[in-house]
């Protein structure tokens, strides 16, 4: 009862109330604002005194008031924890956009999606000064429509109906919406009203005060570099492969028609080179200033009378000649007769002769890789062996790597290899969550990299992409895993000395040595196997019989792994996959770059193997 009795004593005295530590919301004449109050303490614990009446009281912190804007998180302002309203983002080329249309039976329009494509300063407008400026009627942006699908989601057109989908819109007339690309559906999936199904946008405009215009897309100069050298490059090959072709032509005319008709033919090959010069200089013009590309385009111009010009110089020669030239005693009966039927055959198959070696160089790698597929067996694997050889041998060259086998700087990559159904990506795996000393492949993110995505697959220097088409592997993916994992750990481990102040942080270098492991097929080894600066540590994963192969493939189909295509049934689809296993492993017998072969009939087993094969990627 006393204790009691004092508690009372304690809330009346103190203006405490059971609900005095509980907060209560208030709501503003404002709509969208709301007060939050918390009676907090001044300290975690409350500060005690001794009245004069010997009266024990508790002595509160004042209120606080926190006011919360839709969308925002907290700032002190004058003493007060005020919010700040979440702020629109500024467009950006390739944005999902809402934007309306002056149809649709609503009474803003119809509510179109599509992406923006352009964005534009509008003529004559120019930044104001004054702090009033809210950046309305400042940009033009082209915006590229997008079809709806249902569901919520929006693709791209056609090519042929995209062109005639673009609009022009004002910037504070379009609303940025949270779309995301889903591959799956090859579609952006768009948040939609339940109701109605028109587009929710995820804020009503974008931020227009203080809009500079789109950024600028930033240009690796080692690329460009890289690029106008094998520019260069490619240049002189087409014009000596041209003048080569010519030399061969004219040998070829002096054999079969003489020597009259081999020096006109020389002269038609002669022009088809200037014909190609003159082509270059158009190129290397392209994209200069105004005055610089317009003398290109005009000097390359020239090109097209040098045919003109090869005729009226065989001409000329045949005056000269008088008697003794092809045209005989009787001579010219009029001006188009100065030039025989031979002679102008000979000079237009001369001139065209630089296309020879331009279709040779686009058909010569579709037959150098069709070739060892068309010959049977052993002859046509042996065809592709001698070939992958041919250039690993220039590539030591260029590298300047020939001299040793091995090679002191090159960069160690275990390459675990097998036929379908195998389990080499579950070897992989264990291999790699056991051991930190082994590291997957940095691969490239189409989402998180899209240019550097893009640019990649352009130019098709991808070894491997997933199923998803989302990530892809290169060769600096490959070679440069190891190097990042390293690196990525001794900063941790420093890391972890200074908080632990260690007074010796430093750390034996065998601690962060990292390997790079790749789980492979035959393809992605055939790939591989020309990587330069690399040193191949082949595994090669198989199992001990074909039915074992077979119960595998039928494990596959039943649980939906492997389709069976329209048109075909089980048994042609196992046959068609043993087939392929078939040729993989005889890739991995005769190929010679396997050095441990493991049957994967025991994971565990087959784990502890892998692991000892992999200590050979840390001996020199």
């Amino acid at each position: 009862a006393v204790l009691l009795l004092l508690a009372c004593m304690l809330c009346v005295g103190s203006g405490f109330t059971p609900s005095s530590h509980s907060a209560f919301v208030r709501n503003d004449p404002s709509p969208s604002t709301t007060e939050v109050t918390h009676n907090l303490p001044r300290s975690p614990l409350a500060t005690a005194s001794t009245t004069a009446f010997g009266r024990l009281s508790l002595h509160l912190a004042p209120t606080t008031r926190l006011s919360s804007e839709s969308g925002g998180g907290y700032t002190r302002l004058g003493g007060e924890l005020a919010a700040k309203q979440r702020e629109p983002p500024y467009p950006k080329i390739g944005d999902c956009v809402c934007f309306h249309d002056v149809d649709g039976g609503q009474a803003d329009g119809q509510a179109l999606v599509g992406k923006i494509s352009l964005i534009q300063r509008i003529l004559g407008s120019e930044s104001s000064n004054n702090g009033d400026d809210d950046g309305t009627k400042k940009w033009l942006v082209e915006i590229t429509e997008l079809e709806d699908v249902g569901d919520g989601y929006y693709a791209e057109y056609p090519s042929r109906k995209r062109r005639n989908k673009r609009s022009l819109r004002n910037l504070e007339d379009i609303a940025p919406l949270a779309a995301s690309f889903v591959r799956t559906e090859d579609a952006y999936k768009v948040p939609t009203d339940a109701g109605s199904g028109r587009p929710i946008p995820l804020f009503p405009q974008y931020k227009l005060k203080g809009y500079g215009g789109p950024a600028a897309v930033p240009v690796n100069q080692d690329v460009v570099q890289d690029d106008l050298e094998r520019y260069a490059d490619l240049k002189i090959k087409l014009l000596r492969d041209a003048f080569l072709a010519g030399l061969a032509g004219a040998l070829i005319t002096d054999l079969a028609r003489g020597l009259d008709d081999a020096i006109v033919y020389f002269s038609g090959a002669l022009a088809g080179v200037g014909y190609l010069f003159f082509l270059s200089i158009k190129t290397d013009t392209i994209g200069g200033d105004g005055g610089t590309s317009k003398l290109g385009k005009n000097v390359s111009n020239f090109r097209f009378v040098l045919p003109a010009i090869l005729l009226v110089g065989i001409a000329i020669r045949n005056l000269a000649l008088g008697d003794a030239s092809p045209l005989g005693s009787a001579g010219p009966t009029n001006m188009f007769s100065t030039v025989t039927q031979e002679q102008f055959a000979c000079a237009m198959i001369g001139f065209l002769t630089y296309r020879i070696p331009l279709f040779v160089g686009q058909l010569a790698p579709v037959f150098g890789d069709s070739a060892g597929s068309l010959l049977p067996g052993s002859a046509g694997m042996a065809f592709q062996m001698a070939q992958e050889a041919k250039a690993a041998r220039e590539i030591g060259e260029t590298s300047g790597e020939a001299d040793s086998p091995f090679g002191k700087d090159l960069i160690p990559v275990l390459l675990v290899c097998g036929p379908p159904g195998t389990g080499t990506t579950s070897l992989v795996q264990r291999l790699i969550a056991e051991d930190e000393r082994f590291v997957p492949p940095k691969l490239v993110d189409r989402v998180k990299d899209p240019a550097t995505f893009e640019r990649l697959e352009t130019r098709e220097e991808f070894l491997k992409l997933d199923d998803s088409g989302r990530y892809g592997l290169t060769t600096q993916g490959v070679l440069t895993a190891a190097d990042s994992a390293e690196a990525e750990a001794k900063a941790a481990a420093a890391a972890e000395a200074v908080a632990e102040e260690e007074e010796d942080s430093t750390v034996a270098d065998d601690r962060f040595g990292k390997v790079v492991v790749v789980d492979a097929d035959v393809d992605l080894a055939k790939k591989l196997r020309k990587l330069p600066g690399s040193r191949l540590i082949g595994v090669w994963v198989g199992l001990d019989s074909m039915e074992k192969f077979e119960a595998n493939l039928k494990k596959q189909i039943e649980s939906g792994e492997l389709v069976i295509p329209e048109g075909e049934t089980e048994e042609s689809v196992v046959r068609a996959k043993v087939k392929e296993i078939v040729q993989n492993i005889e890739y991995g017998v005769v190929s010679g770059m396997f050095e441990f072969t493991i049957l994967n009939d025991d994971t565990d087993a087959s784990v502890a193997q892998l692991r000892e094969a992999a200590e050979f990627c840390f001996r020199g």
